[in-house]
């Protein structure tokens, strides 16, 4: 796993099981760098960071797949969308893509992120917490945990899993 945030390998660990219940999986965050922006803002941009960070974490770990999650905004017509990329490289270089659900994000907020920062940096000043982004993140907070950080890239992963739970389609 391509990070070390305890959220993101949570939902990796609970996909993997989901998908392969009867095997045992070990879930290992490692820092690696994603090669985009801290806050990135295009489709591109995520899906970009969240393959970089799978193979890296895939050469670092030498594990049996490399998960890579990488969160950020989108522009839509006129509006604003959080979601997140998740990539899933096994060690034949063969990548599973994924996304989690997108919420739209208040021009309130958009404005503070383009003025340099990030949107966890965001929710944390606007809803009086503290590192929101290791936690329940955006859409926890916009929808009082109905769905978490967690949650949406738990399914995310599930996603960029069919991959290889199909392989034979691909």
């Amino acid at each position: 796993m391509g990070s070390k945030n305890p959220v993101k390998i949570e939902a990796v660990r609970l996909a993997f099981a989901k998908v392969w219940p009867d095997k045992k999986w070990e879930v290992v965050g490692v820092e690696v760098k994603s090669g985009v922006t801290d806050q990135p803002m295009s489709d591109k941009e995520g899906i970009m960071g969240a393959q970089n960070r799978a193979k890296r974490a895939l050469e670092k770990l030498r594990a049996d797949y490399g998960v890579g999650l990488e969160g950020g905004l989108q522009k839509i017509g006129r509006r604003w969308f959080c979601c997140g990329w998740l990539a899933v490289v096994n060690k034949k270089g063969e990548v599973g893509l994924g996304s989690s659900a997108r919420m739209v994000v208040p021009s309130a907020m958009i404005r503070l992120i383009k003025t340099g920062k990030e949107l966890g940096e965001v929710e944390d000043k606007l809803f009086g917490k503290s590192n929101a982004k290791q936690a329940e993140g955006y859409f926890g907070l916009m929808t009082k945990n109905v769905l978490t950080r967690m949650q949406g890239y738990r399914d995310g992963v599930i996603v960029a899993l069919a991959r290889f739970i199909q392989p034979q389609l691909f």
